[in-house]
């Protein structure tokens, strides 16, 4: 298929709700037919387009019916051929400027063949596939054209209001607003502040009554208010008037300069094309954001650029105005719950027939009224949010400079002053790097700010020689970019100061951000599948704290027995004392910075996540529903493992995860307290002992060959043999070679640990079942016993179930399991 044929030009209209309207649904092609969202979305799309179209031709100065052609064509063409399917095409406020300029330079017939021209420029660019590479304009300059387009509309409709005829250009309206007022028409003037008044109002009409009437749109209701009224009081206004459609003008061939006619045509193809491409991605949003849309596939940009160019051809081929993606008939389309292309191409099979059967109607309507209609359009496309919100974004320049450039010369100049604006602003940034060099309790502090590129390496090499030898260095990068001058100014630098005995520690300003420097500036390794230069920290809980990669200097080079993660940054405050530290950690800080380190990140990251979970529990008190007991070990981690939350477990830990038999010589008061606890306070519904793969409690069982508790034997001579006396049991059992060992499922232990392992956690089950609180409940059903294996090396549980050959460790795998 070639590059130029739009995709999927073949879909069957029909699109159910339960397969996305932007792609074919597979089987064969069915019927033509239009669901009901979409025939009652074509009819409110319509009502809004048909005072609009004509509101726009007007304002442009083009025959009246150049707006009604650019809407069918839009909506039928654009409609059927586009990537958008739920944006509605047609002649748009955005354009006027540029349509009206070439109007009054070329004449019509030459303005129906720039847009026919700039419909085949948007068919190439379609070819090329760039309409993503249209999405990078600085949205300041987007905002700025559409803000200086919308002031020149309300200038110009301003005359027409008050009874006049609009100027050119905005200076010569501004100029002749005075002697306007003075001879103002006060008809002309009452149905303007009329339409006016009706689109204020009518979307805050109150009640139901009120939600009732609103789902007519304002547009019309405005429109035809003022035209009941007018011809109901026999006012006499300038009508709309529409000649017959066979004097309509066609496009011709164009005449004029051919710089003037090629700069008319790339201000049509850019602002259409924007505008479309910009609209297209709105619509996307607002669709994915309705109740129960689902799965909504988004836009094909390059499929709308080729729609937009053939209903362009089209459009100025029969003599319409040039068309673009409309905001307020896409967002109406939407919002009427439009599931399909059909409503937009039926919206413009209604205008067809609106324009071939009602121009009776329409020849009534007031002039004043129209031209009210689209100063209001006018004024809405200067927003206020994104003032605002290029303002939060420090662009408000660029914004200012396109809007001042479009009302003052032009569409096309204005965006060339806007982009040069954007430009020069972006290099301002890149160039302004503030360094500055402080110390403080004998630490020099070098804190950058701003992106740090060649430019500013002068002044980063001044500012590092004012450190001494030997001295403790802190270098705050603030900012985003490093460049490679920049990073091997800095590294040297590292290098010879801590080679002469110096410390040297770089972070990041602010915390969680990481700069875009070189990967030998970051800290520590990266673990697979980490980045550790991205923006946003990749640490999750379970990373460990010698791979965390958020914020840490790497060591220096002669520190080679530090650990990269036993530092705070400079400016972190120390938990103990809570004041911010200052010097460098390196080398002179206790294994506690670890702990406090993870505590702090906790405090950052962790802690507003789960604050809320936390303080019910605090309300609430803790209702766990298992009892989960299993080893010591550092590498066990239980809420990983178990996928767990505050409140689910209740956790007792010792080292070979041993229960102790009730007894007064071999009883261990502090796990029976917790089965106790657990059992009857808590009431939990089951137990679970968890074994793991490389026990250092049963390795040291095999061995030492601790006697058993039952067994009389020399008191052991420390805590540790003491307690591991309770795994005696557990190493009875795997030398009674008539007793069935537990095994793994698939294969055999690895060795006479694993072999250990899997024993002790059949024999601790065997223990819980003499405590009397857990026989109590398991006579009761209340409680559940189980056994869990974890093999630490292959990150894989293993569950214990019974069969007829024995007790065997099933592998959990990774699917849903009911326990």
């Amino acid at each position: 298929m070639s590059a130029c044929v739009p995709a999927g030009a073949t879909e069957p209209a029909h699109t159910e709700r339960a397969h996305p309207p932007h792609s074919p649904p597979p089987g064969r092609r069915r019927g033509f037919r239009v669901a009901s969202a979409d025939l009652s979305a074509a009819v409110a799309v319509f009502l809004i387009a048909l005072p609009l179209s004509l509101g726009i031709a007007l304002t442009t100065g083009a025959p009246l019916q150049a707006g009604l052609v650019a809407a069918a064509v839009g909506g039928l063409v654009a409609g059927r051929l586009g990537g958008s399917p739920l944006q509605v095409s047609g002649p748009a406020a955005g354009l006027t400027v540029v349509t009206a300029d070439v109007i009054h330079q070329y004449g019509w017939r030459t303005t129906c063949a720039v847009t026919v021209l700039a419909g085949l420029a948007q068919l190439g660019l379609g070819c090329l596939r760039v309409a993503r590479g249209a999405l990078a304009v600085s949205p300041a300059i987007v905002h700025g054209m559409l803000a200086g387009i919308g002031v020149t509309i309300a200038v110009a409709q301003a005359h027409i209001v008050l009874g006049g005829e609009p100027q050119s250009s905005v200076p010569d309206n501004l100029r002749a607003l005075p002697a306007q007022l003075a001879g103002l028409d006060p008809a002309a003037l009452a149905m303007s502040v009329l339409t006016l008044a009706v689109l204020l109002l009518w979307p805050r009409l109150p009640g139901r009554a009120g939600h009732l009437l609103r789902r007519v749109p304002a547009a019309l209701v405005a429109v035809a208010g003022a035209t009941a009224i007018a011809a109901a009081a026999g006012l006499v206004l300038p009508l709309v008037d529409l000649p017959s459609w066979r004097s309509h003008a066609l496009a011709g061939l164009p005449e004029g300069p051919v710089l003037g006619l090629v700069a008319a045509v790339l201000a049509t193809t850019l602002v259409c094309s924007v505008q479309s491409l910009l609209g297209a991605v709105a619509v996307d949003k607002l669709a994915s954001a309705r109740p129960g849309a689902g799965h909504v596939v988004r836009s094909d940009l390059d499929r709308e650029l080729l729609g937009q160019g053939a209903a362009n051809v089209v459009s100025g081929t029969l003599g319409g105005l040039p068309v673009a993606g409309v905001a307020v008939r896409s967002t109406a389309n939407v919002h009427a719950g439009a599931v399909s292309r059909n409503s937009t191409m039926l919206h413009g099979v209604l205008v067809v027939a609106a324009a071939l059967l009602l121009v009776p109607l329409l020849e009534l309507i007031p002039l004043a009224s129209l031209a009210a209609l689209v100063m209001a359009v006018g004024i809405r496309m200067v927003s206020l949010h994104h003032i605002r919100t290029v303002t939060r974004h420090r662009e408000v320049l660029v914004y200012a400079v396109t809007a001042l450039g479009v009302i003052s010369l032009g569409v096309l100049e204005g965006v060339a002053l806007g982009i040069a604006a954007a430009v020069g602003v972006a290099l301002h940034r890149l160039t302004r790097t503030r360094i500055t060099h402080t110390e403080e309790d004998g630490v020099h502090h070098v804190h950058v700010r701003g992106q740090l590129t060649f430019l500013a390496v002068p002044r980063l090499s001044r500012a590092l020689h004012l450190v001494p030898q030997g001295a403790d260095a802190v270098v705050a990068l603030d900012g985003s970019f490093m460049d490679h001058a920049a990073y091997e100014t800095l590294q040297d630098w590292q290098s010879t100061h801590t080679a002469r005995g110096g410390t040297v520690e770089i972070t990041g300003r602010r915390t969680g951000v990481r700069i875009a420097e070189p990967a030998a500036l970051a800290s520590g390794p990266v673990p697979d599948g980490e980045p550790g230069t991205s923006g946003d920290c990749r640490c999750r809980a379970w990373t460990a704290w010698r791979n965390h990669q958020c914020d840490r200097p790497s060591p220096a080079p002669d520190d080679a027995g530090a650990r990269p993660d036993e530092t705070l940054e400079s400016g972190e405050a120390d938990p103990r004392t809570g004041r911010a530290l200052s010097a460098p950690a390196r080398g002179r800080t206790p294994g506690g910075r670890q702990l406090a380190r993870g505590l702090s990140t906790f405090q950052r990251r962790t802690a507003p996540l789960v604050r809320g979970e936390l303080a019910r529990l605090a309300r609430e008190g803790q209702r766990p529903s298992q009892l989960f007991l299993t080893c010591a070990d550092s590498r066990v981690v239980t809420s990983m493992i178990t996928s767990s939350g505050p409140g689910d477990l209740f956790v007792v830990r010792n080292v070979g995860n041993l229960v102790p038999p009730p007894g007064a010589e071999s009883g261990d008061d502090s796990v029976a307290a917790a089965l106790e606890y657990a059992v009857d306070v808590l009431a939990v519904r089951s137990i679970t002992v968890c074994g793991h793969s490389g026990c250092g409690a049963m390795q040291a069982l095999l061995d030492s060959r601790p006697a058993s508790p039952a067994s009389p034997a020399a008191p052991a001579a420390t805590p540790l043999e003491r307690w591991l006396r309770h795994g005696g049991p557990s190493l009875e059992r795997l030398r009674d070679t008539g007793a069935s060992a537990p095994r793994l499922a698939g294969r055999p232990p690895a060795d006479d640990v694993e072999q250990l392992c899997l024993t002790n956690v059949v024999q601790q089950l065997e223990h819980l079942r003499a405590h009397e609180s857990v026989a109590h409940a398991l006579k009761e059903g209340s409680l559940e016993l189980h056994g869990v294996y974890f093999h630490v090396g292959e990150a894989q549980a293993y569950l214990l179930a019974e069969q007829e050959e024995g007790r065997v460790f099933d592998r959990v795998r990774d699917v849903d399991l009911v326990v």
